[in-house]
């Protein structure tokens, strides 16, 4: 099952960090910051935007 990033900047969020600095990652094709992170077949980690659907690892 993907772990999403998401919710560890909404932890963050809740812990009172500002939001810049809980800005994990950004999609480089959009810019967004909806992006889960999934594990791959092989065991690697690669990361997909949910708004426009880039993926890389």
């Amino acid at each position: 099952m993907p772990a999403s990033i998401r919710g560890e900047v909404h932890d963050l969020l809740s812990a009172g960090v500002p939001r810049r600095t809980a800005t994990l990652l950004d999609c480089p094709s959009c810019g967004s910051s909806d992006v889960a992170q999934v594990l791959g077949d092989n065991g690697g980690v690669s990361y997909v935007c949910t708004a426009c659907g880039h993926s890389w690892s």
